[in-house]
């Protein structure tokens, strides 16, 4: 690895710092180096905040040294007003001549305004360091801009004999297949998520609260499917704790493919990923239409001998670990 690469693989490691907080934003990670020494980094902070490069440039006390040193960051720095003025000027003003970047940013709005920004300014740009795994720690942002939807997931547990719910329950509330670190994890996902959608049958069965109860962070926006409004507004994914919106006749047309338009839906409301959890229809559906980017399944070590099954697709294996008696596997859309 030479010493692009490191300071982009650093750029990335702290860019997760923002994992669950900037969106729609991207988690940017930016490192200023001066001599082969770091004297500068910083992540985006929480949507409406600084970015990236911002934050960098605000921890390097002595603002002389920017104009010897070298901006490494991990997406192309961006070039007009949104919540925040343009990097790339800010970038122009300390004078930083040399910005190393992993990958170019394909919002329409910056899509290489940002570089020629920079190279008018008289910088040296150097592009693609790491180029892959950047698009990869990016892929929330790039897949809602370039698919014009967010990134998909999709999650479920089931048990050794492939079930993931039982035919018959005593209660409406989950009948739990994994074991509580397991539950805990799956917490820790929603807080890295805008938002999370079940179907109305999860909600009458299980009356979930969708939130991240086990783990500390924000609650994702709740998606339910109730074209037919049977849900009771007692139920607790009508509380306070996170917005809910629901998934209505008359803002889907359920005679067209549905996993499609629910992604616009979600689209419009600059959405930029979702987490499904819902029973086997909603999950299949989504996988029928092959609408998913990512697939996270866990499998316990119950067994039910019969129940619902567990939805059928297919996917590439990218991880798979133990979770004390559970074993979770995660699987990307080829």
């Amino acid at each position: 690895m030479n010493s692009h690469e490191t300071y982009i693989t650093r750029c990335i490691e702290i860019a997760k710092n923002g994992l669950g907080t900037t969106a729609p934003n991207p988690m940017v990670g930016a490192v200023i180096v001066l001599n082969n020494k770091i004297i500068g980094e910083g992540y985006t902070s929480a949507y409406g905040g600084n970015h990236a490069e911002v934050n960098a440039i605000n921890s390097v006390e002595n603002k002389e040294l920017l104009k010897k040193a070298t901006l490494y960051v991990t997406l192309e720095p961006c070039s007009h007003f949104g919540k925040t003025p343009p990097c790339s000027d800010l970038i122009i003003k300390h004078q930083i001549s040399t910005i190393v970047i992993g990958c170019q940013d394909d919002n329409e709005q910056v899509a290489g305004k940002g570089i020629a920004k920079l190279k008018a300014a008289g910088c040296e740009v150097t592009l693609g360091i790491l180029e892959t795994e950047c698009k990869q720690h990016h892929k929330r942002f790039f897949t809602f801009h370039n698919k014009k939807r967010p990134y998909i997931i999709l999650k479920w547990a089931q048990t050794k004999d492939g079930f993931i719910a039982p035919l018959i329950k005593d209660e409406k509330k989950p009948v739990w297949i994994t074991n509580e670190f397991s539950r805990q994890l799956v917490h820790k996902w929603r807080a890295e998520e805008q938002a999370i959608l079940v179907g109305t049958n999860t909600v009458l069965e299980d009356n979930p609260s969708l939130t991240v109860r086990d783990w500390t962070g924000k609650n994702p926006t709740r998606l339910v499917i109730d074209r037919e409004l049977k849900l009771p507004k007692s139920h607790s994914v009508f509380n306070e704790d996170a917005e809910t919106i629901l998934v209505l006749d008359n803002n889907v047309d359920f005679k067209k493919p549905l996993a499609l338009q629910i992604a616009g839906l979600l689209h419009s409301k600059t959405i930029n990923s979702v987490i499904i959890e819902g029973g086997a229809k909603t999950l299949q559906t989504f996988i029928d239409e092959n609408v998913w980017d990512e697939a996270r399944v866990f499998k316990g070590s119950k067994t039910f001998n019969d129940g619902v099954k567990a939805p059928k697709f297919k996917g590439k294996l990218i991880s798979e670990e133990n979770i004390i008696d559970d074993t979770l596997h995660i699987y990307a859309n080829n």
